[in-house]
């Protein structure tokens, strides 16, 4: 199923009906200010293997970003963090960044890695912002785009539908997406590494 969403004003019982398949488990395709991605609630488990297995990856291994509606309610899930990668986090989100920081025990264990991390991101869209707001909970992402794939579908919702309309419950078409990725800051160093370089231009 496809909705229709316009960024610009997005239709509040339209965003209820997202919000409802999330909060079920569902699995959607959402659009955000770079590329569209896969996304579930953080809480389902069945929804990450979902998504995991569309895209050919280790659920148990694989470390999805976490997107929020504001930097306050990164908190919950990430260690407490300075002052300068406050101001670092404030000055480029929302946008197409993600920052990698140091996760805490409220993390679900489903999501915990290796390294301790949660990847964040809060997107400059209006539509995951409002979905985010109105399910009360942060959402996963990883972007629809499979390397090695031809990408020009990546980008337009009704060839996401013919591609994954079969696999997942609901896509939300918000227009034409980018075919760039979200810029990768490692801020856990001190240093503010560049782990991948995307849309997002960072700064400090």
């Amino acid at each position: 199923m496809i909705l229709k969403v316009y960024p610009e004003n997005p239709n509040s019982k339209t965003i209820e009906k997202i919000v409802d398949v999330i909060s079920k488990g569902g699995v959607v395709v959402y659009p955000t200010d770079t590329v569209y991605s896969f996304g579930c609630s953080i809480h389902s488990v069945s929804g990450i293997e979902r998504i995991a297995k569309l895209k050919n990856i280790d659920a148990k291994k694989y470390e999805f970003t976490v997107v929020f509606d504001n930097i306050s309610h990164i908190s919950q899930y990430a260690k407490a963090f300075d002052n300068q990668v406050y101001k670092i986090l404030k000055r480029h989100m929302p946008g197409p960044f993600t920052f990698i920081l140091e996760s805490n025990n409220e993390l679900p264990k489903h999501l915990r890695n290796n390294s301790k991390t949660i990847g964040v991101r809060i997107p400059n869209h209006s539509v995951p912002l409002e979905i985010i707001r109105q399910l009360k909970s942060p959402i996963i992402s990883t972007s629809v785009y499979v390397e090695s794939e031809v990408i020009e579908y990546t980008t337009d919702p009704e060839l996401i539908d013919e591609r994954y309309g079969d696999k997942i419950d609901l896509i939300i078409d918000s227009g034409y997406g980018n075919t760039d990725a979200s810029t990768v800051v490692d801020c856990t160093t001190g240093n503010f590494e560049i782990i991948r370089q995307g849309l997002g231009i960072f700064s400090i």
